[in-house]
């Protein structure tokens, strides 16, 4: 840690006499490509030719205001074409260069090519991942793969991103991450997120956004950054729609079927999407635990297996509508809602073993359950551009409700190795939930002279829990409410932020620095019952999170690119974390909150190279203090699971990314990391020092046979590594799909196989466990072989987009 600072001081002044040295020779073209509307084009391209024999000098992707400029041309006369697909391609008039003249072109405006499906073939195709200053963009659509997976599959495939078999999500090898949907917090916990991920189809994404240092203008929340996905939009004159369908074979079989439309006239423009999604799928746990004395002596094991087969009907519906209510100001609403009925029966086969190694007793459990889990929102947005400069007003109102309802029957019995019954016991629960989430935020955008932006907003947010636990002993068909478990907690948050960002653009150089602002206030309280009082904490404290990016063209062309970043997070306790209920899993194994949970810090440093978006090298490093992570503690033979707070976890990642294209029909993306877990902290049987490296790859080969054919070729492996007490071993997953396009190319069948060789089971071991160890392993129903079905109608034409971000930006992915 001590030697990051020099070397970001060393890096600096190197970069800034080879910046003077710059300055000091060569002319300079700038301008910016804009819509039909003077909206930033972000992605366009722009070609410099010499205008004598039309040789193509450089070539660059505007920024995300549109702008570009080429610099230390030399004296000549240039023309300019800039491209977007589904825009009609721009030339420029002739441009003269002196040795020292600075050009500064009008605004570029390209035009909608206008023409539908039926006119034209569209043959481009997005680059599977793409890289920016501050975020890593994966295209969804780009791999073949995806289609017929859902949400949490998707990001599985993602660089950088893992997903274990309860659904939990880190990214480069640290949990904590910030999920979003369209701008917007998911508001749920990480078990109801997992579910509502796989409710979603990927017919229904567009991008994903991976940010691993976010821009002052995004919440601090997330000490690993944040995924942000993004749906499908469309803002096309007249009717346009996508429907998809695809049956699905894994260990028992599953449908999805989604709907995207949008409809617009004149200043009105309604949008939908529309899905359900039937799964029912598997999972085998195996955990086996060994006891030992104070002496070290093995007294007992004990061999658990479950099995998982949930059953979940998903619907979601996200309607909307924009109104443009003049060529600078629109209105726009956003209703969405989900329902998430499921039910499992997940019995239990436990087999403790004494001192000898002998067969002691065997306990079953029966373990039924059923839930209903719905999400219901509102947004209500407003934008005003002020002028083509890019001077933007914004705001938006949110309102949230969760409610979660869960009934669970354990039933466990007791034998003998004859099998003779020697205990029966029956638990029975009500798990009622409603959350409540009100949000508030306003965003400024002012351009300055000098390729220079000013960004401020604020920011508040109120949440409201509220949790019941109510546990019943069972005997002889008599309920009686066990007072031990049964208890209801009451907890609210006040967030409070505000903002403060700024851009420049100084020659080779491009500066980003911003500072956030943020004042949080919570109480929590848990009301007694007839045998345990009242309890209750207050928190309030207000933190300061600056972020600062600084970038460096190597060369005039803008081909080779040294980004150096810095930023700080923190991880706020999930509302369900701080929940001081106990959850039965089974007999020997429980769940409980910690009310006593601090927030987290993240301090986050990074220094990467790219070369003309193709090829990406970075390190970076992070410092995360009072890290939250599942821990696990022994009472008698019962392993309890909470979050707890374990010291401290270093962080150092080096990683690749590259896209290449070694003949037109075989596109090739790899992404490949090697990152060091270290954690250190006090701990429930002493000191917990852990430390390993992990090196982990994914990529894709997408094969163009024909006009209508093309193929693919994914999956990824990861070594395995160290979170906290669990270490995970090696696991990996190979993919392979097939497409073929009909109904002039309006339509689509794909055929993709998932984990071709049932190589994903997460598995491994649990440390730090005082008196005892545990191993384990899961068989995961991720062999899927998947039919789908896709069909477009309606126009091509690229209008303007509607906006639906939202200003609840982080509560609800603290949902518990």
């Amino acid at each position: 840690m001590k030697l990051l600072p020099p070397f970001f001081l060393i890096l600096f002044v190197v970069l800034f006499f080879n910046f003077a040295n710059a300055q000091t020779a060569g002319g300079k073209i700038s301008g910016s490509v804009l819509d039909e509307v003077k909206k930033p084009l972000d992605g366009a391209t722009v070609i410099l030719f010499t205008a004598k024999d039309s040789v193509v000098t450089s070539t660059q992707l505007v920024k995300q205001d549109g702008s570009f400029a080429f610099q230390n041309l030399k004296s000549n006369t240039y023309f300019i074409k800039a491209t977007f697909m589904g825009y009609k391609n721009y030339r420029s008039g002739l441009v003269e260069v002196g040795q020292q003249k600075a050009v500064n072109l009008p605004a570029f405006v390209l035009s909608p090519a206008g023409k539908t499906l039926n006119e034209v073939s569209v043959t481009a195709q997005k680059s599977f991942v793409q890289q920016k200053v501050d975020r890593t963009v994966v295209n969804v659509g780009a791999l073949i793969s995806n289609t017929g997976a859902n949400a949490l599959e998707v990001l599985a495939k993602s660089p950088g991103v893992q997903v274990d078999a309860d659904g939990n999500i880190t990214f480069k090898g640290k949990s904590g991450v910030m999920v979003m949907i369209d701008d917007k917090p998911t508001y749920l916990s990480a078990a109801n997120l997992a579910t509502y991920l796989r409710s979603l189809p990927s017919s229904s994404l567009d991008q994903i956004e991976l940010m691993d240092n976010p821009p002052a203008k995004y919440d601090a929340a997330g000490n690993a950054g944040v995924i942000n996905i993004k749906t499908k939009k469309n803002s096309v004159k007249g009717f346009n729609a996508v429907a998809s369908a695809n049956i699905a074979q894994g260990f028992y079989g599953r449908t999805s079927e989604s709907l995207n439309f949008n409809y617009r006239v004149d200043k009105v423009n309604l949008f939908a999407n529309l899905s359900y999604d039937y799964q029912k799928t598997f999972r085998r746990l195996e955990i086996d635990r060994n006891y030992f004395d104070a002496n070290g002596v093995q007294t007992s094991s004990l061999a658990d297996i479950s099995y998982f087969r949930p059953t979940n009907h998903n619907t979601n519906v996200k309607v909307g509508m924009d109104y443009y209510m003049s060529p600078k100001t629109t209105w726009g609403v956003v209703f969405t809602g989900n329902w998430s009925p499921e039910h499992d029966s997940s019995p239990v086969f436990s087999m403790l073993y004494g001192q000898d190694g002998q067969l002691d007793s065997t306990i079953n459990t029966l373990n039924t359950s059923k839930s209903k889990f719905s999400s219901k929102g509102v947004n209500l947005n407003y934008t005003h551009k002020y002028d083509s400069t890019g001077r933007v007003f914004s705001f938006d109102l949110d309102y949230i409700r969760d409610i979660s309802n869960g009934e669970q029957e354990f039933v466990n019995n007791t034998y003998l190795p004859d099998g003779t019954l020697t205990n029966s016991q029956t638990i029975t629960d009500n798990l009622p939930s409603t959350i409540n989430i009100y949000s508030a935020k306003a965003d400024y955008t002012h351009p300055l002279r000098g390729k220079a932006k000013f960004e401020a907003g604020v920011k508040s947010s109120y949440v409201n829990t509220d949790n019941a636990a109510n546990y019943f002993n069972l005997v002889d068909g008599v309920s009686t409410i066990d007072y031990n478990n049964t208890n209801r907690f009451l907890y609210k948050e006040n967030i409070n932020a505000a903002y403060i960002n700024f851009n420049k653009t100084l020659g080779r150089f491009d500066i980003q620095t911003g500072l956030r602002l943020e004042n949080t206030n919570g109480t929590g309280h848990q009301l007694g019952n007839a045998q345990k009082p009242d309890s209750s904490f207050v928190n309030h404290y207000t933190n300061l999170f600056p972020t600062a990016y600084l970038s460096y063209k190597l060369d005039t062309a803008g081909h080779n690119v040294l980004v150096a970043s810095y930023g700080r997070r923190i991880g706020r306790p999930n509302y369900g974390s701080l929940n001081p209920f106990t959850f039965f899993v089974d007999k020997f194994t429980y769940f409980s909150g910690n009310p006593f949970l601090k927030p987290q810090f993240t301090d986050n440093y990074k220094l990467a190279y790219n070369y003309k978006s193709l090829f990406t090298l970075a390190v970076s490093y992070n410092l995360t203090t009072d890290v939250q992570n599942e821990t696990i503690h022994k009472s008698g033979d019962v392993f309890i699971s909470t979050t707890g707070n374990i010291g401290q976890q270093k962080t150092l990642d080096f990683s690749a990314n590259t896209n290449l294209q070694p003949t037109k029909w075989w596109t090739v993306n790899l992404y490949a990391e090697v990152y060091n877990n270290t954690y250190e902290g006090e701990f429930y049987s002493g000191y917990l020092h852990q430390s390993q490296y992990t090196f982990g790859a994914n990529g894709s080969n997408q094969f163009t046979l024909s006009k209508t054919w093309s193929a693919e070729i994914s999956g990824f492996y990861n070594t395995g590594g160290t979170y906290g007490q669990f270490v995970s071993i090696p696991t990996g997953m190979l993919n392979a799909a097939i497409q073929k396009k009909i109904l002039n190319n309006k339509g689509s069948i794909r055929f993709n196989m998932r984990d071709i060789f049932h190589s994903f089971s997460p598995s491994g071991t649990i440390t730090n466990i005082e008196g005892a160890t545990a191993t384990y392993h899961n068989f995961v129903d991720t062999q899927v072989a998947t039919l789908t079905f896709t069909y477009s109608f309606g126009k091509l034409t690229n209008t303007p987009s509607k906006r639906d971000t939202g200003g609840a930006d982080s509560e609800q992915g603290r949902a518990h």
